[in-house]
């Protein structure tokens, strides 16, 4: 209890409504203690060996840490157990209220023995220092890249404003072109009409004078001067009349206008130019380097499960396939990173050949992609793109985001498999595979590694051979490690790995799912016919969430005592661990 300032005593406060001043905090019973009271405390048998701090150093815990208690706020009763599963301390009564079907439940005191003192604690430190560092070269990063984006655009408007001179230079050249040559031709059509004008002013000039001495003739002239001067006038006139046909008969009266014609290909750019240009974003491989942190701190301070007895998976849901979308034949089911599921079904063998995806919730929620080849295998590659297997040696890679096949991979053999690991791509038959880095998209033959279906861990292959019931794991140089055979595992097909590295099998020929320990030598059923398993071939683990999915077959149609109903296949999706 603190009051302006003052934290007071919790029990004098409780007691006699006093306030005492406190200068202890008890970290177990969470309470303020006064000197008085704090020295009951460390004498009371219940109380002597109570951890005690400073007020002060109390305040100073950040502020989410004063909010932690020691009890349950449910049920008001001190944590004394450790959930593994939900990663939460418990009481005693949680266990009847929350946790009845919880097998992981540790004493508290055993989980927080020697905490402080840890390697954990070290790690910690050392994560939040590489997450200050990370973010820190971040922010560098980012600040970075918005300099070097405001000096892209200062480059990209000068550019733009270099273009624009050097068309408006060239425009303006043309321009003076042309307004040159049409000065030129229409001063030598207007000099060669001035030319005639002159010409036919003169003839015209001399016609009236003729005209003028015509009627002074006809007036004053006596009949001799009259009778010679009409043939001199005649003469003049007959001259005049000469010139004008040989006015006509040239192209002296044609009408010669003026026309410009712009350039075709100057029009044309009006039409079809509708820009200086684009402007694109284009995106390359940052050059960020980033310390690698390791996932799931928080779950260091736990025991993690090592043994494969732990290996309990309960269910969690069954895919809800559409009605008109059933198949009679086994799919491929995949969990996609986002938790959602996927789907490589041919429910209609003959037109509808596709990829489906699921929610997290296991309904359908769109079909991907539809193929015109059979869709053989998938696996999930790296950022939304799954791998297809189509016919004998073709891959599709598929965005799932975009709906789309972004890019195919042809091989030199048959290929009726598929496994990734995020940096490498395995596209195999049973005894040869092609190894194709996911980076450059170089492949690489690898010869006399034997598989029907495989998964990839920590640079390892891991592989089961259906006709010898045996699960083998290779290096990825092709070299054998181990081979493991045993009676629970017949005609085994699917296979994945989890975080720890068991080895989970789709064991077809008795219905079972089998757990084979990391060093191939012991191995457990975790689930069969009981459970509900039918002609289980595929099946996928996410590593980081622990669920498993697992095609099964089903009855579409319950008759009761009937073994005939109609099957259809769907995939069952479990927990790992409990």
């Amino acid at each position: 209890m603190a009051s302006l300032g003052r934290d007071l005593c919790t029990l004098c406060y409780d007691d006699e409504g006093t306030s005492t001043e406190a200068v202890t905090w008890c970290t177990e019973c969470e309470v303020f203690l006064c000197t008085d009271c704090e020295k009951h405390h460390t004498k009371s048998r219940t109380s002597k060996d109570h951890k005690t701090m400073s007020n002060k150093d109390y305040h100073k815990l950040p502020k989410f840490m004063l909010e932690i208690s020691s009890q349950c706020r449910d049920h008001k009763k001190k944590f004394e157990l450790y959930c593994s599963f939900h990663a939460c301390p418990c009481c005693v009564q949680c266990i009847t209220d929350k946790h009845q079907n919880c097998q992981e439940m540790k004493p508290l005191s055993d989980i927080l023995k020697q905490v402080k003192t840890s390697a954990s604690i070290q790690l910690f430190e050392k994560d939040l220092k590489n997450v200050k560092e990370n973010l820190e070269e971040i922010i560098e990063y980012f600040n970075s890249r918005i300099n070097t984006s405001n000096n892209q655009k200062t480059k990209a408007v000068e550019q733009i404003q270099s273009m624009r001179k050097s068309i408006d230079d060239f425009l303006n050249k043309l321009e003076q072109e042309i307004l040159d040559e049409l000065e030129s031709k229409q001063s030598q059509l207007k000099s060669k009409m001035n030319t005639l004008l002159q010409q036919v002013k003169i003839q015209a000039n001399q016609i009236s004078q003729l005209q003028s001495e015509f009627s002074k003739m006809t007036q004053y002239a006596t009949e001799l001067q009259t009778y010679v001067g009409l043939r001199e006038i005649e003469k003049n006139t007959s001259h005049a009349a000469k010139y004008i046909d040989e006015l006509k008969s040239g192209d002296n009266f044609d009408e010669k206008n003026i026309v410009v014609t712009i350039s075709s290909a100057l029009q044309s750019i009006l039409q079809e130019v509708t820009s200086l240009g684009d402007i694109h974003v284009n995106t390359s491989q940052s050059t960020l380097k980033i310390k690698a942190g390791r996932k799931d701190q928080a779950q260091n301070l736990v025991p993690i499960v090592h043994g494969i007895e732990e290996i309990k998976p309960t269910m969690l849901r069954t895919l809800t396939i559409p009605e008109d979308m059933k198949s009679k034949s086994s799919p491929v089911c995949r969990i996609l990173p986002d938790g959602k599921y996927i789907i490589l079904n041919n429910y209609n063998l003959h037109t509808n050949k596709a990829l489906l995806l699921f929610g997290n919730d296991g309904t359908f929620q769109r079909k991907v992609i539809t193929f015109t080849q059979l869709p053989i295998q998938a696996c999930f590659v790296r950022n939304k793109t799954v791998a297809v297997i189509l016919g004998s040696n073709e891959t599709a890679l598929v965005d799932v985001s975009k709906n789309e096949i972004i890019q195919t991979i042809k091989l030199s053999h048959a290929c009726y498999g598929v496994a990734s690991d995020g940096k490498t791509l395995v596209l195999y038959s049973e005894k040869k595979f092609t190894i194709v880095n996911q980076d450059d998209m170089s492949q690489t033959i690898l010869e006399g590694v034997r598989a029907d279906c495989i998964s990839l861990f920590q640079e390892n292959i891991y592989g089961t051979i259906f006709s010898e019931n045996k699960v083998c794991c290779y290096k990825k140089t092709g070299e054998p490690l181990w081979t493991f055979q045993h009676h629970d595992i017949d005609s085994p097909e699917g296979i994945a790995l989890d975080k720890h590295g068991f080895v989970y099998i789709a064991s077809r020929g008795n219905n079972n799912i089998v757990v084979v320990s990391p060093d191939g030598k012991t191995c457990k059923t975790i689930l069969s016919e009981v459970d509900g398993i039918n002609y289980p071939v595929n099946i996928d683990i996410h590593r980081e969430t622990g669920t498993m999915i697992v095609s099964s077959k089903i009855k579409k149609t319950k008759v009761e005592d009937d073994d005939s109903g109609d099957y259809y296949h769907t995939a069952f999706v479990y927990k790992i661990y409990l």
